[in-house]
């Protein structure tokens, strides 16, 4: 049986809220602001919301590449700034 257009939907958000859920256990050990970390959306910047240094930016990528089993190339990890854009990227190398 088909899965409905809003059924598929609510599988979507389902699968942006796990990508978020592991999106925020690599990003919290290179955290410096905990408030901003604990109101973390989509909109969250990296490196304005929650200061994380250029250096642990590069540790995050890697971590994801490792987390996820993809690869990243640098257009990419230049663009991966916010949580946005990470899952944006994410899920663009995993084709979901």
């Amino acid at each position: 049986m088909p899965v409905s257009f809003l059924e598929n939907l609510k599988i979507k958000k389902m699968e942006k809220e796990i990508l978020i859920e592991k999106l925020k256990e690599i990003v919290k050990p290179y955290v410096q602001d905990q408030i901003a970390f604990e109101q973390l959306t989509e909109e969250t910047d990296f490196i304005n919301d929650l200061k994380v240094n250029s250096a642990n930016l590069i540790d995050i990528v890697l971590d994801v590449e490792d987390m996820f089993d993809i690869e990243i190339d640098n257009e990419s990890m230049e663009q991966m700034l916010s949580v946005k854009q990470a899952l944006e990227i994410i899920q663009k190398k995993m084709a979901i």
